[in-house]
């Protein structure tokens, strides 16, 4: 975009007209009017996320959302710096992360879920994941839906994930027993080596699901953190304890079917008194300060690790993007698209 004092005011000053609706026959003054933006925020993009949900969907499902649009920006999470403000909770200088768009600068209309960063002794690209939306979805599955005990017998798929990672310690800090499925040797061994799980397994290697889970749960299990559906949620159900609780964030394996597989296991609901719940992170910002107050302290004292895939430059957004459904990359995928 060139440098320059002058140049970057250009962009903060630009204006808009737009039209109301399609117009029928000659336009008319009230069928135009000039764009008036009392609280909105202009920032310039540090960091974006690059998150499995992120699917160019034709027809998206009702209450999906969509990150994509003809001809537009991709939409995602990220991390920016305010370069003009009109809103009275955000001034020019200050950081923050939630929701924005993939290009250099964004204008930022909606601030609801727009978040000021105040602590900066951490990574700022931390907050795209463990500190950002991804961390907040494994603080309020695990903590707030899984309802969890000390001694619980957790299983998390697609472990190796953004959120995945994160619910596996937090369940591993709790004193729980804790096995995740990933889909590589490296990434299973990352999982065991450097991240505590007590076990984890390749999904990819194994023939029976239902196996696999029994030879790690001989006892079954009592939280699953639902990354994937398909296949793996079915074999759970069959290995669930009474009473046990299954933390629904995603389904991965089913976001690009035309019909979605289905699971022929629900039964199992019903006498062993299983509780699965979804939900949506954004249900529980107001939570946020609380789940900073957990987390900060245990990044700060090294009982937290956090792996991160950083790409560099809005260029290699595309690769990075189609990273995630290779199978590939290691952690958390983001791009740094300036330096602080």
């Amino acid at each position: 975009m060139g440098g320059g004092e002058e140049e970057e005011a250009k962009v903060i000053r630009n204006k808009q007209v737009l039209a109301r609706d399609y117009i029928s026959g000659n336009p008319k003054e009230s069928d135009i009017f000039p764009l008036i933006i009392h609280q909105a925020v202009l920032v310039k993009n540090l960091y974006l996320s690059c998150d499995p949900y992120m699917r160019g969907v034709k027809n998206p499902k009702p209450g999906r959302p969509q990150f994509f649009a003809p001809n537009s920006p991709i939409v995602g999470y990220g991390v920016c710096k305010v370069v003009d403000s009109r809103h009275p909770g955000f001034k020019t200088g200050d950081l923050v992360w939630g929701i924005t768009a993939w290009e250099e600068y964004t204008l930022i209309t909606d601030t609801s879920s727009l978040f000021k960063i105040d602590q900066t002794d951490v990574p700022l690209s931390y907050y795209t994941g463990i500190l950002g939306m991804p961390g907040m979805t494994a603080y309020v599955g695990f903590y707030e839906i899984a309802t969890p005990k000390t001694g619980d017998k957790v299983f998390i798929s697609s472990a190796f994930g953004a959120v995945g990672q994160l619910a596996g310690q937090f369940a591993k800090l709790m004193g729980c027993y804790v096995v995740g499925s990933a889909g590589s040797k490296e990434k299973v061994e990352i999982l065991k080596n450097k991240l505590g799980f007590d076990e984890a397994f390749n999904y990819k290697e194994e023939q029976d699901l239902d196996a696999a889970l029994k030879r790690y749960f001989p006892e079954g299990i009592d939280i699953y953190f639902e990354n994937v559906g398909g296949k793996m949620l079915d074999a759970v159900l069959l290995n669930m304890r009474l009473h046990g609780r299954i933390v629904v964030c995603g389904m991965i394996s089913q976001y690009d079917l035309d019909q979605e597989d289905g699971v022929r296991n629900l039964m199992q609901l019903v006498p062993k008194r299983i509780r699965m719940q979804g939900f949506q992170v954004f249900d529980h910002y107001h939570l946020y300060q609380n789940f900073l107050d957990t987390v900060l302290p245990y990044i700060r004292e090294g009982k937290i690790t956090y792996v991160e895939n950083i790409s560099q430059g809005l260029d290699n957004g595309p690769a990075a993007l189609v990273s995630l459904f290779s199978g590939l990359n290691l952690g958390k995928t983001l791009l740094l698209v300036a330096p602080q």
